[in-house]
C-alpha cells in the first residue's frame, strides 16, 4: 500500500479490510491513517507519511521511522499484494476462532447452568466468523446521515417507494413502510380470527411475487397444510368442494397447476417443528440466512414456543418475554423483518356494546414484553365472529379489520380487510377514513 498507494489502498478498502486485521496494533494504527489520507485526497508517500507521524507524536507508536522504512522496503513487488492480503485475513479469523474456543471451553468447564442457551451462544459466535472476515466496525454518523438526507431528497423528488419488503397490502405498506430488518411485526388475534391466513398472504406475496427467498416456523400446522392451503389460496379454488364431491373444472386445474408450479419454484422453507425452542429456531435461521440468503422469517405462533431456560421453568410470563425478547434480537442480528403471530386473551370477549370483541394490545396474552419488543403490533378483528344471531352471520360480507396499534416508526390506524374463508385469503377493502 506504501509502494503504490492509488492502487492499493483502495483494494484493501473495497475487500473490507479493518485496523483490527492486523496482528499488530501499530500496523493497525497506520492502515488507519492510510484510510483517513485516501479518503482525503491526501498524498501518502513515505517523506510525508513520517512527518505526519512525528507531527502528532505517533511516530514512536509505530516503532520509529526505522520501521516506517522497513515496512516500504519488506515487499520487492507489489504484485503479492493478494495473497498478502489474504494471509492477513485467514489470521485475523483463526485468531478470532482461537479466541471464541478458548472462550467456550473455559465456559464449559465452569459448568454453565443453561447448555442449550450455552450451545447457541457457541453457535452464533462461530457462524459469525463463518460468515465474514471482518470486523464489526461502527457505523460512521456521516455515513448514516447521508442515507437520511439521499432518502429524504428522494422523497420528495417522489422517486422513493416504500424502502422494506411489500406485504401486498397497500394501506398496510404505506404505514409501515414495508416490512424492514431488524423490524418485529406482531399480529395477534383471538382464535380462528384468520391470523395464520394473513400471514401465510403476506409471506405468499413475498416468495412468489416479490421472488424473495423467506422461512416459516410453523408450531401448529405440517408443511403438508400450509402447501396446500398455499396452492389452493392462491389458485383460488375451495379446498372445501372436493370433499364433497365436486369435479373441478378445466380452468379450475389450469389455476392449481399454475399455483404449484409458482410455489414450487419459490424460495419458500418451512419447519414444523411442533414446541420448537427459541434456541432451536434462531440457530435454524442463522444456518439458513447463511445459506439461503432469507429475507424474511415469520413465526406461527409465539405462545406455542418454548425457552428451555431454567429462569422460565416456573413462570409461564418469563418464558414468553425470555421468546419475545429472542424473535427481536434474531431480527436484529440477521437484519432481516421478523413477522409473529401471537394469541390473545379473553378481554375482547368480556366487553359489551359496540366494543364487544374489539382488541386492544393490552389483551395481548401471558405477557407485556411482547408489546414491549416489537416494533409495529396489528390485531386482527372480525366482526361475525361476534355476531349475537344467526342472521348476522349470514350477512357476513367477510368485513375484516387488521388494527395497527403500535408502530414505532409510522402512523397507526385501521386497516379495512375482507376475509374470504373458502379461500383462506384476505383481500384488501375500501375505507372512507385515512390513518393517523
Amino acid at each position: 500500500m506504501l509502494q503504490n498507494p492509488e492502487e492499493y489502498i483502495g483494494r484493501a478498502i473495497e475487500s473490507k479490510l479493518t485496523p483490527a486485521h492486523f496482528y499488530l496494533p501499530s500496523h493497525g494504527r497506520l492502515y488507519q491513517i492510510f484510510i483517513d489520507h485516501f479518503e482525503a485526497g491526501k498524498t501518502i508517500e513515505l517523506v510525508a507519511l513520517t512527518q505526519h507521524l512525528l507531527d502528532r507524536d505517533l511516530i514512536d507508536t509505530i516503532g520509529g521511522p526505522a520501521a516506517l522504512t522497513e515496512i516500504y522496503t519488506y515487499a520487492p513487488t507489489a504484485a503479492h499484494f493478494g495473497s498478502h492480503l489474504e494471509i492477513v485475513k485467514e489470521k485475523f479469523i483463526l485468531r478470532n476462532i482461537i479466541t471464541s474456543c478458548t472462550h467456550a471451553i473455559t465456559t464449559a468447564n465452569e459448568d454453565p447452568q443453561n447448555v442449550q442457551e450455552f450451545l447457541d451462544t457457541v453457535e452464533q459466535k462461530i457462524l459469525e466468523i463463518r460468515e465474514s472476515s471482518e470486523v464489526t466496525v461502527e457505523i460512521d454518523v456521516k455515513m448514516a446521515v447521508g442515507e437520511v438526507m439521499i432518502y429524504l431528497q428522494e422523497f420528495l423528488a417522489g422517486d422513493r417507494g416504500i424502502t422494506g419488503i411489500s406485504t401486498g397490502y397497500n394501506v398496510l405498506d404505506k404505514m409501515i413502510n414495508g416490512l424492514k430488518g431488524p423490524d418485529m411485526f406482531v399480529i395477534a388475534a383471538r382464535p380462528s380470527m384468520g391470523k395464520t391466513a394473513l400471514m401465510m398472504n403476506i409471506i405468499e406475496h413475498i416468495v412468489v411475487n416479490a421472488g424473495q427467498p423467506a422461512m416459516v416456523f410453523s408450531c401448529e400446522m405440517s408443511t403438508v397444510q400450509i402447501v396446500q392451503r398455499l396452492i389452493f389460496s392462491r389458485a383460488r379454488f375451495e379446498f372445501q368442494k372436493l370433499t364433497k364431491g365436486y369435479q373441478p373444472s378445466k380452468g379450475d386445474l389450469e389455476r392449481i397447476k399454475t399455483a404449484s408450479a409458482e410455489i414450487s419454484k419459490s424460495k419458500l422453507f418451512i419447519d414444523d417443528t411442533a414446541g420448537i425452542s427459541i434456541n432451536d429456531l434462531r440457530a435454524k435461521a442463522r444456518r439458513k440466512h447463511r445459506d439461503e440468503g432469507i429475507s424474511c422469517i415469520a413465526v406461527d405462533y409465539l405462545q406455542l414456543m418454548r425457552s428451555g431456560s431454567k429462569q422460565a421453568a416456573n413462570s409461564r410470563e418469563r418464558e414468553v418475554a425470555e421468546i419475545s425478547a429472542g424473535l427481536k434480537a434474531l431480527a436484529k442480528e440477521l437484519n432481516i423483518p421478523v413477522i409473529v403471530l401471537a394469541q390473545l386473551n379473553r378481554g375482547p370477549e368480556g366487553r359489551t356494546g359496540s366494543a364487544l370483541g374489539v382488541p386492544r394490545m393490552s389483551d395481548l396474552r401471558e405477557s407485556g414484553s411482547i408489546e414491549q419488543d416489537a416494533d409495529m403490533v396489528a390485531l386482527l378483528y372480525r366482526k361475525v365472529y361476534y355476531a349475537e344471531n344467526q342472521q348476522d352471520r349470514d350477512d357476513d360480507d367477510g368485513e375484516s379489520e387488521l388494527v395497527l396499534g403500535k408502530n414505532r416508526n409510522g402512523p397507526t390506524g385501521n386497516i379495512p380487510l375482507t376475509f374470504l374463508p373458502a379461500l383462506m385469503r384476505f383481500e384488501p377493502r375500501a375505507f372512507t377514513t385515512e390513518p393517523t
